[in-house]
Protein backbone atom coordinates (compact mmCIF):
# COMPACT_ATOMS: atom_id res chain seq x y z
CA UNK A 1 0.00 0.00 0.00
CA UNK A 2 1.86 3.51 -0.58
CA UNK A 3 0.59 6.71 0.66
CA UNK A 4 1.35 9.87 -0.06
CA UNK A 5 1.16 12.73 3.18
CA UNK A 6 1.46 16.07 1.97
CA UNK A 7 2.10 19.22 4.11
CA UNK A 8 3.30 22.20 4.07
CA UNK A 9 0.24 24.53 3.22
CA UNK A 10 -0.69 27.74 4.46
CA UNK A 11 -2.05 31.52 4.22
CA UNK A 12 0.60 33.82 2.76
CA UNK A 13 0.37 37.13 1.16
CA UNK A 14 1.37 37.91 -2.64
CA UNK A 15 5.26 37.52 -2.90
CA UNK A 16 5.87 34.90 -0.27
CA UNK A 17 7.20 31.64 -0.57
CA UNK A 18 5.79 28.32 0.69
CA UNK A 19 7.30 24.67 0.77
CA UNK A 20 5.34 21.94 0.14
CA UNK A 21 6.41 18.50 1.75
CA UNK A 22 4.93 14.88 0.30
CA UNK A 23 6.12 12.08 2.10
CA UNK A 24 5.75 8.64 0.55
CA UNK A 25 5.58 5.08 2.00
CA UNK A 26 6.61 2.48 0.20
CA UNK A 27 10.04 1.20 -0.89
CA UNK A 28 9.89 1.61 -4.23
CA UNK A 29 9.95 5.09 -4.61
CA UNK A 30 12.29 5.93 -6.23
CA UNK A 31 11.44 4.71 -9.69
CA UNK A 32 8.07 6.34 -9.33
CA UNK A 33 7.10 9.61 -11.55
CA UNK A 34 6.08 12.31 -8.95
CA UNK A 35 3.72 15.07 -9.68
CA UNK A 36 2.40 18.01 -8.09
CA UNK A 37 -1.45 19.15 -9.25
CA UNK A 38 -3.67 21.64 -7.99
CA UNK A 39 -7.61 22.53 -8.02
CA UNK A 40 -8.95 25.94 -7.46
CA UNK A 41 -12.57 26.41 -6.62
CA UNK A 42 -14.72 25.48 -9.56
CA UNK A 43 -11.87 24.83 -11.41
CA UNK A 44 -10.45 21.43 -12.79
CA UNK A 45 -7.37 19.71 -11.40
CA UNK A 46 -4.43 21.19 -13.12
CA UNK A 47 -0.74 19.92 -13.56
CA UNK A 48 1.89 22.23 -11.68
CA UNK A 49 5.34 20.06 -11.92
CA UNK A 50 7.08 16.77 -12.40
CA UNK A 51 10.34 14.74 -11.38
CA UNK A 52 11.00 11.88 -13.41
CA UNK A 53 14.90 9.89 -14.07
CA UNK A 54 16.14 13.67 -13.34
CA UNK A 55 14.13 15.66 -15.31
CA UNK A 56 11.66 18.13 -14.52
CA UNK A 57 8.68 19.65 -16.04
CA UNK A 58 6.41 22.65 -15.13
CA UNK A 59 3.19 24.49 -16.03
CA UNK A 60 3.95 27.96 -17.70
CA UNK A 61 1.67 29.73 -15.09
CA UNK A 62 4.38 28.31 -12.41
CA UNK A 63 8.02 28.62 -14.86
CA UNK A 64 11.00 30.08 -13.02
CA UNK A 65 8.50 30.36 -9.96
CA UNK A 66 8.07 26.92 -8.51
CA UNK A 67 10.39 24.09 -8.62
CA UNK A 68 10.37 20.36 -8.00
CA UNK A 69 12.75 18.51 -6.46
CA UNK A 70 13.00 14.95 -4.41
CA UNK A 71 14.86 12.94 -1.68
CA UNK A 72 15.25 9.55 -2.48
CA UNK A 73 17.02 8.77 1.33
CA UNK A 74 13.61 10.42 2.66
CA UNK A 75 11.25 9.53 0.45
CA UNK A 76 9.94 12.97 -0.15
CA UNK A 77 8.97 15.43 -3.22
CA UNK A 78 9.41 18.87 -2.73
CA UNK A 79 7.69 22.11 -4.25
CA UNK A 80 9.16 24.89 -3.90
CA UNK A 81 6.83 27.96 -4.43
CA UNK A 82 8.29 31.51 -4.93
CA UNK A 83 6.67 34.58 -5.79
CA UNK A 84 3.26 33.34 -5.25
CA UNK A 85 0.22 35.15 -6.63
CA UNK A 86 -3.62 35.04 -5.65
CA UNK A 87 -4.06 32.95 -8.76
CA UNK A 88 -1.94 30.49 -6.91
CA UNK A 89 -4.71 29.33 -4.43
CA UNK A 90 -5.89 25.67 -4.69
CA UNK A 91 -5.29 22.78 -2.60
CA UNK A 92 -2.56 20.92 -3.63
CA UNK A 93 -2.17 17.81 -4.44
CA UNK A 94 0.95 15.07 -4.61
CA UNK A 95 0.86 12.25 -7.52
CA UNK A 96 3.02 9.52 -7.93
CA UNK A 97 3.36 7.01 -11.31
CA UNK A 98 4.63 3.45 -11.79
CA UNK A 99 4.48 3.96 -15.52
CA UNK A 100 5.30 7.91 -16.17
CA UNK A 101 5.31 11.10 -16.31
CA UNK A 102 2.92 13.11 -17.98
CA UNK A 103 0.41 16.31 -17.26
CA UNK A 104 -3.12 14.43 -17.62
CA UNK A 105 -4.14 13.48 -14.00
CA UNK A 106 -5.20 9.89 -15.15
CA UNK A 107 -1.51 8.76 -15.32
CA UNK A 108 -1.09 8.93 -11.93
CA UNK A 109 -1.88 5.87 -9.52
CA UNK A 110 -1.52 7.22 -5.93
CA UNK A 111 -3.03 10.32 -4.67
CA UNK A 112 -2.09 12.54 -1.50
CA UNK A 113 -5.55 14.19 0.34
CA UNK A 114 -3.91 17.42 -0.47
CA UNK A 115 -2.37 21.02 1.29
CA UNK A 116 -4.35 24.26 1.26
CA UNK A 117 -2.71 27.17 -0.34
CA UNK A 118 -4.43 30.59 0.02
CA UNK A 119 -2.20 33.63 -1.31
CA UNK A 120 -3.79 36.97 -0.69
CA UNK A 121 -3.36 40.42 -2.57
Amino acid sequence: QVQLVESGGGLVQAGDSLRLSCAVSGRTFSSYAMAWFRQAPGKEREFVAAWSRGSTYYADSVKGRFTISRDNAKNTVYLQMNSLKPEDTAVYYCAASRSRVSGWSSVYDYWGQGTQVTVSS
